[in-house]
């Protein structure tokens, strides 16, 4: 999406939703209800497909259902439901027009009704109320965080890993379902166990495996709120690599025409831990003959084109291990940690790199600017990359005011934001600082746009050039005093 576009369409959405602001709380509200609270049963579901990919080191949820409103009014809530084990891990959520795509502003927001209850709600507002019989086909799509549990929990470094997920072959619904199944996609056919239900019609037994895909259903109609309780272990011999924290900071710069990146990450792997004492003799032979490894061996982060200056950090130190290619068409991070991080292992570590403002920084009109950065950008690695705890941190000039945002990454995932001051060299004020906080999100996010509008005055501008003329004047002058004050002896 290019960048006028994309500014275009948020202008409107900045003045509407933000406002102007220099202290913020939470973009996205909680729905306070009662704590009898159950969903009306105003809909039905006429058909649905629940598709459960398990191919990454996190857990994509996808539910394409047909609703049909069967109250006398129209309706505009559909609830969807979560236990509380479930709500703390998933995040990303996100709900399209399966057929017609043109079709936006669906708002996905949590319930808070009774805090002691296993099930939880996500409530989604419909564009536009669905009359009586009306039906319309969503797109529900979302991610679970930290859901595998790895059996053996504890395996050689040259065996292959095991991983186990749970879940249910009836898809979560408050509302009764006319039609449905369940898709299990795998990394793999190896997949040596799996929970076997009673079919229905012409199937004895679900589910069907087809190569690396299992099929729960058809079934015949299902109650509200039923579950079946089933799981399936496969190989997975990949790490299972996961961000409890990331802390990203963009640094805008006017007078140096600079953005400057810093990402800094806890990263830890999830996998089977070593039965034994880590061999890196035997790590390196196998290597040669047996690449295939569980352990994260090397990270690659594709960055934007024109980045420079890139550098990578341990809690050690400079990490030479690293290479940085950069040309006219593509601009690639490299990196290798010390060693190679199994299973229940931890690798803390810092990159960073410049960029020329010109590739994200737009003035918009008098004194007023857009800044359009990635707010995720990270490892792009085959078996994907989770990340638990998300804190983006835009500095902006001394004297920046106004400051608002718009992001195209899930608005349930966002917890908080706030503008406020931060000094750093030669300031007087402080530099503006806008801190966004989110959870539970994923490497498929890299490509959504973060937009900063914010307004910075010549007179902003020129604060700091004009303070470090008057010290340095100052100190001249004082120096100058100081040399014409007589201190020698008199003789008199």
């Amino acid at each position: 999406m290019k960048f006028s576009a994309v500014a275009a369409t948020c202008l409107t959405f900045f003045s509407q939703v933000f406002g102007e602001a220099t202290t913020a709380g939470p973009s996205s509200s909680k729905v306070i209800l009662p704590a009898t609270f159950k969903p009306p049963q105003v809909f039905k579901n006429a058909n649905l497909v629940h598709v459960i990919s398990l191919e990454k080191n996190y857990a994509r949820e996808a539910i394409n259902v047909l609703i049909e409103n069967v109250s006398s009014e129209p309706q505009d809530e559909y609830f969807l439901p979560f236990t509380n084990a479930q709500l703390e891990r998933a995040g990303g959520i996100e709900v399209k027009d399966r057929k017609d795509s043109s079709i936006s502003g669906f708002v996905v927001e949590v319930v808070e009704f009774d805090p002691s209850s296993d099930i939880q709600y996500y409530r989604i507002r419909l564009p536009a109320p669905l009359p009586a019989k009306g039906q319309q086909t969503l797109g529900i799509t979302f991610y679970y965080l930290d859901t595998y549990s790895p059996l053996p929990a504890a395996i050689e470094q040259s065996d292959k890993q095991y991983l186990v997920y749970q879940f249910s072959a009836y898809a979560p619904s408050a509302y009764p379902t006319l039609k449905q199944k369940t898709e299990i996609k795998l990394p793999s056919s190896d997949i040596p166990d799996y929970t076997k239900i009673a079919g229905s019609g012409d199937v004895k037994e679900f589910p069907q495996k087809q190569g690396s895909k299992l099929t729960y259903g058809p079934f015949p109609e299902v109650p509200a709120g039923a579950v079946s309780p089933a799981k399936v272990r496969f190989e997975f011999t990949k790490p299972v690599t996961h961000v409890s924290l990331y802390e990203r900071d963009v640094e805008v710069s006017h007078w140096g025409g600079n953005v400057a990146f810093e990402e800094r990450y806890t990263l830890y792997n999830h996998g089977a831990n070593l039965s034994s004492q880590f061999n890196r003799v035997k790590f390196a032979q196998s290597q040669y003959f047996n690449p295939q490894s569980y352990a994260l061996k090397d990270i690659k982060v594709p960055l934007r084109v024109g980045s420079k200056d890139a550098y990578f950090t341990d809690a050690i130190g400079n990490v030479s291990t690293s290479r940085f290619r950069s040309n006219r068409r593509e601009a690639l991070l490299e990196l290798k940690p010390r060693y190679p991080v199994f299973g229940g292992w931890k690798y803390p570590f810092t990159i960073g790199w410049n960029a020329d403002a010109k590739s994200f920084l737009r003035k918009k009109s008098g004194d007023s600017y857009l800044l359009n950065v990635p707010f995720i950008e990270g490892p792009k690695q085959p078996e994907g990359t989770a990340y638990e705890q998300v804190q983006v941190r835009v500095l902006l000039p001394e004297g920046a005011d106004n400051v608002r945002f718009y992001t195209t990454v899930p608005e349930s995932s966002i917890t908080d934001f706030t503008v406020d001051k931060q000094k750093t060299y030669l300031d007087t004020i402080g530099r503006t600082v806008l801190t966004i906080k989110a959870r539970n999100l994923v490497d498929d996010f890299r490509s959504r746009d973060l937009i900063v509008s914010y307004d910075y005055s010549l007179a902003a501008s020129l604060r700091k050039p004009l303070i470090v003329f008057s010290s340095m004047v100052a100190l001249f002058v004082g120096m100058w005093a100081i040399s014409k004050v007589d201190v020698k002896f008199s003789t008199k």
